[in-house]
């Protein structure tokens, strides 16, 4: 045990304790985002801790316990890795203040602070039991409509509404910000309902630039709470579905008078959220549902057990890889044993899902842009046509270029031992 940690007492920072199985508690810190599990042992010495135990009390209650010595030094001396300690006493029985707590990262882009702002009350009506069955509603009318009028399921063409395919897109711009602002908001919202914060960030999955969500603290809460934060965004994506399939419904039956704009615009805009929504579905990209399967399941270190069991699967597990897959919880384990050939099969799923949805896109546009390069630079129409095709392309070409980059360094220091 270090130095700084032989005084007589700590002080700890705001911790939540969750049961999570017959001998685990999952144990974090709302503050940082960060959870661990611990025995019911750990959480002993931790609810001792908090009640203003010094280490040697602690120690005691947890050894009478266990029926056995238990190291609560180095147990502290954890806690205090991880930035658990607010305060603690040194040699000399001085009071010293560790270090703030740091907020665990989850994505490369992302807010510092957890969003809070609203009250929970005023959140909570968004996520009643009538809510969901708005949400659930609006999702089965969608189904139903392109079931029974196979014209209403929006295609790639859809998303042309002008002749000038390049002022078609930039048009749909912003409000595919917007749908994507909404999506996420939503997440916010349903966490604040639920009684706890979020914060936003931008990341990569595979070849693919997204928004999210961070809602690390929903292991605050009891599991079947998470699952409305978790679903709240494809909720909010199945409302504006419905009224978009709607709206085109009116149009085609001739039982309204809709403005041609309107119907397109509808029509474009739910090819968008058709496609988010698809995408979600894959959860082998830790999308939504990712995170709904982790609830269900029960896991806590899946994606990081899936990829240990592929290393070993073809023989690239070292032996740092293979101390960490000793340590997994069985739990992970055995979901991952399952899940990592999901992950294989799911990247050519990604590659199909690319090419229904943006490749259409993508293509109309280069044809599109060629043609408008083609005048020359020293016309108007050049110009014009090279920022709509940097607004098009531009994001997509960094994601992929740094997908394609992250593969080669990987293959680069990917070790060879086998287990």
């Amino acid at each position: 045990m270090t130095g700084q940690l032989r005084g007589q007492h700590v002080r700890l920072r705001p911790l939540t304790l969750l049961d999570e199985g017959p001998d685990e508690v999952l144990v974090g810190s709302p503050e940082s985002g960060t959870y661990i599990t611990v025995p019911t042992v750990g959480a002993l010495v931790i609810r001792a801790l908090e009640r203003g135990a010094s280490i040697p009390e602690a120690q005691v209650e947890a050894t009478r316990y266990a029926g056995e010595p238990v190291d609560v030094a180095a147990f502290v001396g954890g806690l205090r890795e991880l930035g658990f300690l607010a305060e603690h006493d040194d040699e000399d029985g001085r009071r010293h203040a560790d270090a703030p707590a740091r907020i665990r990262r989850t994505a490369p882009i992302q807010q510092r602070r957890w969003v809070t702002g609203l009250d929970t009350r005023k959140a909570r009506p968004f996520f009643s039991r009538a809510a969901w069955l708005c949400y659930a509603g609006a999702l089965v009318f969608s189904v139903g409509c392109f079931v029974l009028r196979p014209s209403l399921i929006p295609r790639p063409g859809d998303v042309f509404l002008f002749e000038d395919r390049g002022l078609a897109v930039l048009f749909l711009l912003p409000f595919g910000y917007l749908m994507s602002a909404l999506h996420e908001g939503w997440h916010w919202l349903a966490a604040r309902a639920a009684g706890v914060s979020a914060r936003f960030g931008i990341d990569r999955r595979l070849y693919f630039m997204v928004f999210e969500t961070d809602l690390s603290q929903l292991w605050t809460l009891p599991r079947r709470q998470r699952y409305g934060p978790q679903l709240a965004g494809l909720a909010i994506d199945s409302f504006v579905l419905g009224g978009l399939v709607g709206i085109r419904l009116l149009d085609e039956t001739g039982w309204c008078d809709v403005p041609a704009l309107v119907a397109g615009v509808a029509g474009a805009l739910a090819f968008m959220t058709l496609s988010s929504m698809v995408w979600q579905c894959m959860v082998f990209l830790r999308t939504d549902l990712y995170g709904v399967l982790l609830t269900l399941t029960g896991c806590h270190d899946l994606w990081n057990t899936k990829t240990l069991l592929l290393r070993r699967a073809f023989g690239r597990l070292g032996p740092a890889h293979s101390e960490q897959l000793a340590s997994a919880r069985p739990r992970d384990v055995a979901v991952a044993r399952w899940f990592r050939w999901v992950y294989l099969i799911g990247v050519p799923v990604a590659l199909a899902h690319y090419a229904v949805f943006r490749v259409p896109i993508f293509a109309g546009v280069a044809i599109w842009a060629c043609h408008g390069l083609a005048v020359g630079p020293l016309a108007a129409r050049f110009w014009y046509t090279l920022a709509i095709s940097s607004a098009v392309f531009l994001p997509s070409l960094v994601v992929m270029t740094t997908w394609l980059l992250d593969l080669y360094r990987r293959r680069l220091t990917m070790p060879l031992t086998q287990a």
